[in-house]
């Protein structure tokens, strides 16, 4: 009886571990900012995060605090900060030929019929577990290029690993 009861027991918790882990996370919703004023922390945290950074100018949307800027090289960009004042990532203005080149051909070869309007490139900080939002998807943070294609009065918008992987990412 006593040998039964521990092969039950083990099978349970085996199947409990199997069954947790073919499960998929389920994304957990952002909470929104409350009020109109910019964290206190995440001002201190951007002016130690870039130092070098100029015209800056803050908004507070829906779950993050944005600085707009210029970075020391010249490059306009953004930094999203989180309900707790910390860096979740940057974005910048790219140009397509900084998307890497084998998502380039995939892109003209499928997607010949689209314009390539604005490319933007989210830099996601590792040391943030904060999803991101962009064009109102929350997706999980990763640095990736996001391509806007327009097509007469549709427009979409791809989403394209480092490595050049490319995905659908949100039809606008």
């Amino acid at each position: 009886m006593k040998k039964s009861g521990v092969l039950l027991l083990t099978f349970l918790f085996t199947m409990t571990i199997v069954l947790g882990q073919t499960q998929k996370a389920e994304k957990v919703p952002l909470k929104k900012l409350e009020g109109s004023n910019i964290s206190p922390v995440a001002k201190r945290n951007f002016s130690s995060d870039f130092k070098d950074a100029k015209n800056v100018e803050w908004k507070r949307i829906d779950t993050y605090d944005k600085a707009s800027f210029t970075g020391k090289d010249g490059q306009k960009m953004s930094a999203f900060y989180d309900i707790e004042g910390k860096l979740v990532g940057t974005t910048m203005i790219k140009t397509f030929a900084d998307v890497p080149e084998n998502a380039q051909k995939e892109i003209k070869k499928s997607y010949n019929d689209y314009t390539i309007d604005q490319v933007v490139f989210y830099d996601d900080n590792e040391n943030n577990d904060t999803d991101m939002i962009l064009y109102g998807t929350q997706f999980e943070d990763t640095d990736s290029y996001f391509v806007e294609l327009t097509k007469g009065a549709g427009k979409i918008v791809l989403q394209v690993s480092p490595i050049g992987e490319v995905f659908p990412f949100k039809k606008l």
